[in-house]
Formats: structure tokens, C-alpha cells, sequence
């Protein structure tokens, strides 16, 4: 990916037309325009989106971040959490995430203020109070219909169109993709503002009672925010929240100000399709899910990462357009993950008194057995997310000599280990070959295939223990693994049947 300036097209045809400016919308706009794509973002409100909203970043929602390089500013003006509390009925749990697992708090209106910065600093701009009011979709591109603020009609022509217009998706509607699932029966209270207590900064609270379940969670600027599930009939009061947390926490919380109060519900849908011809859907148009565990814009963020780099490859004539194809089955299987975590996370804040018991004593036996801080926590950072492997059984049998051998080594479509450093923005394929030694066969390979195969692919190598290499996909998916250095044939093959004219456009 080189970063460069790309204006976009305000007439005649454009390559990606963009609906929804939220977060993913934006994001995708940034990405697609460091590759060199142009794009037009449209947004029928004509005002900025204001509001907390979405304020767990996970480390996976950072990357994004991080890839359209305002990820330093995110942290200057977020806070990070270090610990979940977990208040039982008999005890307090303190689960430390570890620092590459830390989420950033930072309301979702400052995630697209920074997105939006950058992508003007690209030549980018949202064009706002433009609503899609029907939608064509060809064998060669995509016609929509949008009308302005003004009320005028404009023809759209476009060779690609991305839905990120949220839940009340109108692409997911004019592609007629339908949105199975269903509406939650419960409401939840969504309070922030200031709060005294003596609780630590830099740590999220779930009280897990027999009353009732509560989450209390820092925010920047000295400010916190309370959630739960309500019961029927509560009064939207500062009184009426001092009274939730003094049943469901007993821990001397205050209540000082209240910046908002309201409550809200939600679902669980996945669209039926995240891709139709020429037009593909991100974020909250093709998934939604209970708010527990602060998910939601973090599989929206990913679901861009992996479309963009593939999407503006086939643009560019660098891969073949069947790359493509593997954008719906992956990301869906992303979506089935989450949505089945948050939904099993919901059933066990809403519990009874006698099933709370129960929880109360499986979680101490977890947290005392450690399983909390090595399942529990990667879960929550999305590191858990596995993709359908990428490649055929018969190459997984035609390398089953070093692939038994590197067993250790995550497999293809998963995240790749710890140690592996964060890539630079802008870095396509990553070879990372391992040794005791510096100048070892796999390192002298390695350097070689990324000299034949130049910008596509940078190689790294690290002094370790064992010896083995792992393939990088853009988006920080493993591509392919091995330990000896005649598996890495299979790195120059996967690269060439990339190409858009390669002998066979393998998926990844």
C-alpha cells in the first residue's frame, strides 16, 4: 500500500461509491485511498454523528486504526484498561488483559472525528445529506440513484459499492439481502457521566450479583459509563440510577452528574449474504449483536480490513477479481463467532439467583485455574476469530511433511503468534522466517522471494528457538505456515496464483 493523494470523483464514473459515513464507512474510504483508489463516501445525515455510542476498541479494531495512522492521537485522547473486575457473590476477581491485549476507551464520535481527519489529509470528503434511493447492480458496476440536500436527483455510476449504513442498512434492502434473526425482549440502561467511588482508573467493572448484573466502565476525561439490563417500567432519573447501583453493586458509588441517560435494545441478525455481485456489505448493515463484551464496531472494522486491500488488488490489476470471493465466507464466519459470544456473554449477565450461584462458582474455578487469562481474555480481544482454511486439501496433503512439524505455528486463517511484531501502515504480504541463526537457509530463501517478488512481499527474520516460517496476508491473517525450507515453493506459488495473471488465482 503507498499512501498518495487521490481526489475523488464528483462526476462521471467512480471506482468504489461508499454509503454510510460512520466509522466503518470511513475507514474503508481511508484504506481504499491509501491504495490508490478513488472513492465516493455519501451520507444522508447532513450533521456529524455525535455521542459516546461504541467505546471499546480491541486490539483488532486498533489495527484499523493504526492502518490509517491516527492510532497515537487515539491514544493520546482514549484511556486504555489494564483489568476486568469481576464482582461475585463471594469474591472479586481482577482478570489483567496484558498490554497486548488492552482495549482503548474512546467514544465513537472522536473515532470518526480522527477518520474523517484522515481521510481529508488523503483528498478525501463525505458528501452528507445524500440518501441512495434505488440501486442497480450490472454485470460491470453498480447505478444508484442518490438525491442531495437539495432535494435533486443524481445518477451514480460506479464499478464497486460498499454498504456501511448501519442496522436500517438501505443497500442490504435494495439488494433485498435479508437480516435474519431477532429483536432482544430486554432493554438496557446506558448512563455516563461523573461518579465518585473508590474504584481504580484503567479498569472496567461487572458486577455479577444475585439482584442483577451491572457493568461500570472508565471513560476519558474522568467521566464513566454504567450499562445493564432494566426492569420494566424504570424511571430515566439520576435518582433512579443511584438506586441501580446501590442494589446491584453495594460499593458506596455516588452519583455526582449525568451527562446522558437513556436506554436502548438491541438484536441479534446476520444478513443472509455480505456480498451480491459487484456490491458488499461492513459493519452494523450486515451484523448486529448485544453490546456485552464491546464487540460490535471491532468485527465492523474488520470486516473493512479485509475487504480493502483485496477489493482495491482486483482495482489496481494486482489480483485476480476471485480473491473477491473470499470476503463473504470469511467475514460471516467472523460474524457467526461473535454474535454466538455475545449472545452465550448476554445469557449470563441476565441470570437468576439460583443459576447465579452456579456462575459464581465456575467462574472462581476458572479464574483460579487461569483459564480466564488465557481463553477468556484473547476471546474478548478477538484474537479467537478463525477463518475457513484458505487453502485446498490437496496442497494441505502434498505438504504434510512440513506442516506436521509445525504444528505450533498457527494454521491457515488464523492470527498469528505474540512475538510477531505490528506491521507498519501500508505493509502488504509479510514473510516471517525463524531460526537460531541469522543467516540460516530459511532467512536466505526468504530474502530471495522478496526480492523476486518485490513491494508485494517484505521479509523479516527473527532469532528464535525453532526453526519455521509463517506467510502474512495484509489484513494480519496467516496465509500459510511451515518449518523447513522447501515448503516456502508454497509462498512463491500462493503470491503467483494471486496475480491477475497468474496460472491460478488461488483464494487466500
Amino acid at each position: 500500500m503507498t499512501e498518495s493523494t487521490v481526489p475523488t470523483q464528483s462526476g462521471g464514473r467512480t471506482p468504489v461509491l461508499i454509503v454510510g459515513a460512520g466509522p466503518c464507512g470511513l475507514a474503508a474510504a481511508c484504506e481504499l485511498m491509501q491504495f490508490g483508489v478513488p472513492v465516493r463516501l455519501v451520507e444522508a445525515r447532513e450533521d456529524r454523528a455525535v455521542g459516546s455510542r461504541a467505546v471499546q476498541l480491541w486490539p483488532l479494531g486498533l489495527e484499523v486504526l493504526h492502518a490509517a495512522n491516527v492510532l497515537d492521537e487515539a491514544q493520546r485522547r482514549g484511556l486504555r484498561v489494564h483489568s476486568n473486575i469481576y464482582h461475585l457473590r463471594d469474591r472479586v476477581l481482577t482478570v489483567s488483559l496484558g498490554k497486548a491485549d488492552e482495549p482503548l476507551m474512546l467514544p465513537q464520535e472522536q473515532t470518526m472525528e480522527l477518520l474523517e481527519g484522515a481521510l481529508g489529509k488523503l483528498g478525501g470528503r463525505v458528501e452528507r445529506g445524500v440518501r441512495i434511493r434505488r440501486t442497480e447492480l450490472t454485470d460491470t458496476g453498480v447505478t444508484a440513484v442518490a438525491e442531495g440536500p437539495d432535494g435533486v436527483e443524481e445518477t451514480i455510476e460506479a464499478d464497486w459499492l460498499i454498504g456501511a449504513d448501519g442496522v436500517h442498512s438501505t443497500v442490504r434492502e435494495q439488494l433485498g439481502i435479508e437480516f435474519r434473526g431477532a429483536q432482544l425482549p430486554l432493554d438496557f440502561l446506558l448512563a455516563e457521566g461523573r461518579i465518585d467511588g473508590d474504584y481504580a482508573p484503567g479498569t472496567v467493572h461487572y458486577y455479577l450479583g444475585p439482584k442483577g448484573s451491572l457493568v461500570f466502565g472508565p471513560m476519558p476525561g474522568g467521566t464513566v459509563r454504567v450499562s445493564g439490563v432494566l426492569a420494566p417500567g424504570f424511571p430515566l432519573t439520576p435518582e433512579a440510577v443511584q438506586g441501580f447501583l446501590d442494589e446491584r453493586t453495594d460499593s458506596g458509588l455516588r452519583v455526582v452528574e449525568l451527562d446522558t441517560l437513556a436506554t436502548f435494545s438491541t438484536a441479534e441478525r446476520i444478513a443472509t449474504a455480505m456480498r451480491k455481485g459487484r456490491a458488499f456489505l461492513v459493519g452494523d448493515a450486515a451484523h448486529t449483536h448485544t453490546p456485552v463484551g464491546g464487540q460490535g464496531l471491532n468485527l465492523g472494522l474488520q470486516d473493512v480490513h479485509n475487504l480493502a486491500w483485496k477489493l482495491a488488488g482486483v482495482i489496481n490489476g494486482r489480483y485476480a477479481p476471485r480473491i473477491l470471493d473470499t470476503y463473504e465466507p470469511e467475514r460471516l464466519q467472523a460474524a457467526r463467532q461473535i454474535v454466538s459470544t455475545t449472545h452465550r456473554l448476554m445469557k449470563m449477565f441476565t441470570l437468576g439467583p439460583a443459576a447465579s450461584r452456579v456462575q459464581n462458582v465456575t467462574w472462581n474455578l476458572l479464574g483460579a485455574t487461569g483459564v480466564l487469562q488465557r481463553w477468556f481474555v484473547p476471546l474478548l480481544a478477538g484474537r479467537r476469530v478463525r477463518y475457513p482454511d484458505p487453502m485446498t486439501h490437496a496442497r494441505e496433503r502434498a505438504h504434510t511433511s512440513f506442516l506436521k512439524a509445525g504444528r505450533a505455528l498457527p494454521p491457515p486463517g488464523a492470527r498469528p503468534p505474540r512475538w510477531v511484531p505490528a506491521a507498519s501502515p501500508g505493509t502488504g504480504f509479510r514473510l516471517l522466517t525463524a531460526s537460531r541463526a541469522a543467516d540460516s537457509a530459511l532467512d536466505r530463501l526468504g530474502r530471495r522471494l522478496a526480492q523476486a517478488h518485490g513491494p508485494e512481499l517484505c521479509h523479516e527474520h527473527h532469532r528464535r528457538r525453532t526453526d519455521g516460517f509463517l506467510l502474512l496476508r495484509p489484513d494480519g491473517y496467516v496465509a500459510a505456515r511451515g518449518t523447513e525450507p522447501a515448503g516456502l515453493g508454497q509462498v512463491d506459488r500462493l503470491l503467483a496464483g494471486l496475480a491477475a495473471d497468474g496460472p491460478d488465482a488461488a483464494s487466500l
